[in-house]
């Protein structure tokens, strides 16, 4: 039996930093190899699909497309590019040759991209740069080389893979040169340089069929799909085949549909072979990392350890006194349901349940995996209560491991003392420091992850919004000791009802408020951070009464500091260990855990 080559597909994925212009760069692809018909209205940023993506301008999921280039089929994966995301990167690393990695033409080579670059790396795929945004006014492409020269070096690529071709772009106005000094008008030396770089799938298309589930999507109509590509065979449409399961079970099931990616639909076809992308309906059951396999002769392929959850938390029945006013589902078996659901796809995360039956306790990759999970489940409809993300610790030997992160910070000089005066108690160590790009100087450190949390938000206040962090997971190590938790205590609504402007006034000389008037509040909610370290009741509700030398409608004269809008993130990073964060499709709200004061004064007697 001899190798096969399909000369007619290139496999390939997109690593790129967010900002650093994949999407456009997809998009300008997609237009010129006439995937869209010429009346078509084409949507911005095709492959962002899902509107928090949008928002926040992420790629959380990975998405495939296609495009065809002289009678070439060319696979285009997207990576999430955010750490938290794992999971997701390594299995998409599986189905493809080589990844373009786009950098931008101005920031150069960014932390975000060193995780999955360093995956793509240890597989030996050997990479394509596309240097990105060259029409920038501030560009310095050949400076960006030389670092992402250096970036490949530092994470141990072999010479192959440093002999990189390189191909300059400018993804808005839809062009790539080969020389910076090349007049282009189109994207062709990309396409050229993808079709000659990159290995033509090779493998036995006469042997038992082999395909590795990837990810896994659902569509109403066919229910659970499996997405993945075929490394050996053919598969064909009602071909009945073994699902070989992790666990090394195999059962026995039909392919009902078969479906290859054309642009950005997906295309029903009869049959797929070797080094196909494609996309099978008709297994209700089937999970990431399983293998489609022929019935006659099953082999399973090897499948990708998935990375351990860091951080966890419980989410939990809503039984704040505004429970179920503004939620869809707001049950425990709703809740349950829907995670269970969640971690059918996203394969990072993990659910137990716990002894309360109302509460269950949710491990993920980060705070951005689990607040984006939050995110859009209130957007679903759901209403629920999560408590403060904590760490998970390991035991190795008798002895406790934390998991620890890259942080890497770009900062003006003017704000490097305070940074690092902030990151001393969170046990930072600083492992570099690299003078000023424009004035600003990039620090890296090693921080527990326990560090990081609530970090960001006084990062913010600190650098007046100037300041850029990134954080990555690099490892475990032993436990560093003891981390403080936030410096100052919150304002606590002492009796329910709608906070007015006099009672307001009142509370914000004691610090900085979240909630304006009109706001319906209730006892034990949180109305704002204290300036002390220290909790304090304040009646925001009170009116001010009327005396005979005075109307009670004068205190229209007093003015208000404008309040702290607080963001699902924020509020996460806020709070303490006794206070919750309460979710519903309208607002988000903290409040203490014990919601009375005389019964939280007692506890804390206790304590």
């Amino acid at each position: 039996m001899e190798m096969f080559t399909r000369n007619d597909i290139r496999n390939i994925a997109i690593i790129a930093h967010v900002d650093h212009g994949k999407t456009t760069l997809v998009d300008a692809m997609l237009r010129q190899s006439n995937v869209f018909r010429a009346n078509e209205k084409v949507q911005e940023r095709v492959m962002d699909s899902n509107d928090l993506e949008k928002e926040r301008g992420i790629t959380i999921l990975s998405k495939n497309t296609s495009v065809l280039h002289n009678g070439v089929k060319i696979n285009i994966v997207d990576t999430p590019g955010h750490a938290d995301f794992g999971g997701e990167v390594e299995r998409v690393l599986k189905m493809v040759d080589s990844v373009l990695l786009v950098v931008d033409a101005f920031e150069g080579a960014m932390p975000q991209t060193k995780f999955v670059l360093k995956k793509a790396l240890e597989l030996k795929l050997k990479p394509i740069v596309v240097i990105n945004k060259i029409d920038r006014p501030d560009s310095r492409p050949h400076e960006v080389i030389d670092e992402v020269f250096d970036l490949f070096v530092e994470l141990g690529a072999d010479d192959d893979q440093l002999d990189f071709p390189i191909v300059y772009c400018s993804a808005r106005d839809g062009i790539a040169k080969k020389e910076i000094a090349d007049e282009s008008t189109s994207m062709e030396p990309l396409f050229e340089a993808i079709i000659k770089k990159v290995k033509a799938p090779v493998g036995y298309i006469d042997k038992p069929l082999q395909m590795l589930v990837t990810t896994l999507d659902s569509s109403e109509y066919v229910g659970k799909i499996a997405i993945g590509k075929i490394e050996r065979g053919t598969l064909k449409r009602n071909q009945p085949v073994a699902l070989i399961r992790r666990n090394g079970t195999i059962s026995n099931v039909r392919v009902s549909s078969l479906y290859v990616i054309q642009g950005l639909k997906r295309e029903e076809v009869e049959e797929a072979k070797l080094g196909d992308i494609v996309v099978v309906a008709g297994i209700p059951d089937i999970n990431i990392g399983e293998t489609i396999a022929d019935s006659s002769a099953p082999e399973a392929l090897p499948f990708v350890e998935i990375d351990e959850p860091t951080l966890t938390m419980n989410f939990m029945v809503n039984d704040s006194p505004f429970a179920g006013r503004e939620g869809e589902y707001v049950t425990s078996r709703h809740l349950r349901d829907r995670l269970y659901k969640e971690i059918e796809t996203n394969v990072s995360l993990k659910v137990e349940e716990t002894e309360a039956a109302d509460s269950f306790k949710v491990s993920g990759r980060g705070e951005l995996h689990l607040s984006i999970l939050i995110e859009t489940m209130r957007r679903e409809g759901y209403e629920f209560q999560v408590s403060k993300p904590t760490v998970i610790f390991r035991e190795e030997n008798g002895v406790t491991l934390e998991p620890v992160e890259r942080l890497t910070i770009d900062v003006p000089e003017e704000f490097m003392g305070v940074v690092m005066e902030k990151l001393g108690p969170r046990k930072a160590e600083m492992i570099n420091m690299t003078s000023a790009i424009n004035g600003y100087t990039r620090l890296e450190f090693l921080i527990p992850s326990r560090g990081i949390i609530g970090f960001r938000s006084e990062f913010m206040t600190d650098t007046k919004g100037n300041g850029i962090l990134n954080h990555v997971l690099d490892g475990y190590d032993k436990f560093k000791g003891e981390i403080p938790e936030r410096s100052r205590g919150s304002i606590v609504v002492f009796e329910t009802g709608e906070a007015v402007t006099y009672g307001l006034y009142n509370a914000q000389e004691r610090g900085s408020l979240f909630i304006g008037p009109g706001t319906e509040a209730y006892e034990g909610m949180i109305a704002g951070e204290c300036s002390r370290a220290d909790d304090i009741e304040v009646n925001v509700c009170k009116k001010k009464h009327l005396s005979n030398t005075r109307s009670s409608g004068s205190d229209d004269a007093l003015k208000l500091t404008p309040i702290k809008n607080m963001s699902l993130e924020q509020c996460l990073e806020f709070i303490a260990s006794d206070e919750l964060v309460e979710v519903t499709p309208k607002t988000i709200r903290m409040r203490k855990k014990i919601l009375s004061t005389d019964l939280r004064k007692k506890a804390n007697n206790r304590r």
